[in-house]
């Protein structure tokens, strides 16, 4: 890994600016990517943005910026995205600081703005020293996701095209399954769980699979199995409910897509029956329950400590099972009957057993 040190003047930055939504954002004279198609939209609120211009100002240092080499003399911007646009906004006349516009300061003061020196280490190295060293420094100001790090190192036509599907505000994977989707689509988390999801069905990593498809024409291979999975979560699942957001659609779609027993009638009569026990703790569970029949997805309510004792002390300290006696702490409360055959966790339907028989009576 090779780093420089440079000192760049503000009005080198903001020489060629050019800012667009679709194309992305450029400065120093056409040869820098300022905010790249692949990375998050401007996030800065006016008073950081308005408080970078005054540090300028008042000839006080920001933090050091970083630039990755991307060619012989061109590069992008991985970390000081938000100060670089703020500043060349400014410049650019699109926003005012304390009443005043860039146009509007007298001479000496724009002088004093584009002289001002930026400090900024240049690097260049491997796909993977280059993630390294970007999780290194990423440690202060609008830090950058996980995902905007895999951007910067897999930067290339693919991770521009997917960017078009995923992280954008309103983009159509917000349209198609915001109410699917946790996190936000500019902060790259859509396009990272879309990712996640095709990774898994293909047993690679996120890394691995943007590594592959790095130099791709396009996304769209992405997008159709991204629209395969919702497709499916619809059809099986078709009434939404709030506790489906956010559950790993593609990773059950990965593994039970192919299923042709899956009920969308019967499932929903068995989720309407869950979400009205009160023993059923986790209600987002529901779902993974019932294509796994996994029952701790349901985190099934315990006894408790009140319940416990009172069953304890009705056994003489003794398990229900083996009639041992124990210590109230050596001993679990347990259902008697099952909360899958239709016992509840009530008093009369308490017992208490020692580790040992619970152990064996969970492995039955």
């Amino acid at each position: 890994m090779i780093i420089e040190e440079r000192k760049i003047t503000v009005g080198e930055v903001c020489e060629g600016y050019f800012n667009d939504a679709e194309e992305g954002v450029v400065g120093y004279d056409e040869r820098l990517d300022i905010r790249p198609k692949y990375q998050r939209e401007f996030v800065y609120k006016d008073a950081q943005r308005d408080e970078v211009i005054r540090t300028v100002l008042k000839g006080l240092p920001l933090n050091v910026i970083y630039w990755c080499k991307t060619g012989d003399d061109t590069y992008e911007v991985l970390d000081g995205q938000q100060r670089t646009i703020s500043l060349c906004e400014y410049v650019d006349g699109s926003f005012s600081v304390d009443d005043k516009y860039f146009y509007n300061l007298p001479a000496d003061v724009k002088k004093k703005i584009l002289d001002y020196p930026l400090f900024v280490y240049v690097c260049d190295g491997t796909d993977s020293e280059k993630l390294d060293w970007f999780r290194i420094i990423n440690i202060a100001g609008e830090q950058l996701t996980d995902q905007e790090l895999r951007n910067a190192v897999y930067a290339g036509s693919w991770t521009s095209d997917a960017k078009r599907y995923f992280s954008k505000t309103g983009c159509a994977a917000d349209a198609l399954a915001g109410d699917y989707l946790k996190g936000s689509s500019i902060r790259q988390e859509y396009l990272e769980t879309a990712i996640l999801w095709a990774a898994s069905a293909e047993g690679k990593t996120i890394e691995g699979y943007m590594s592959e498809h790095q130099h791709d024409p396009s996304a769209v291979t992405l997008w159709n199995y991204f629209r395969s999975v919702i497709d499916w979560v619809q059809a099986i699942f078709p009434k939404k409910r709030k506790e489906m957001k956010g559950l790993p659609w593609g990773l059950y779609y990965n593994e039970h897509g192919k299923r042709t027993d899956l009920d969308p009638k019967a499932l929903e009569l068995e989720i309407q029956h869950l979400m009205g026990d009160e023993d059923v703790t986790k209600k987002s569970g529901i779902y993974e329950y019932l294509l796994t029949g996994e029952e701790k997805k349901l985190s099934i309510r315990a006894f408790d400590r009140r319940d416990a004792l009172a069953a304890y002390e009705k056994q003489n300290h003794k398990c229900a099972i083996c009639g041992e006696e124990f210590e109230f702490e050596d001993m679990h409360a347990d259902h008697i009957k099952a909360w899958s055959k239709g016992g509840h966790t009530t008093p009369e339907n308490c017992q208490m057993l020692c580790r040992d028989c619970n152990l064996k009576k969970g492995n039955q």
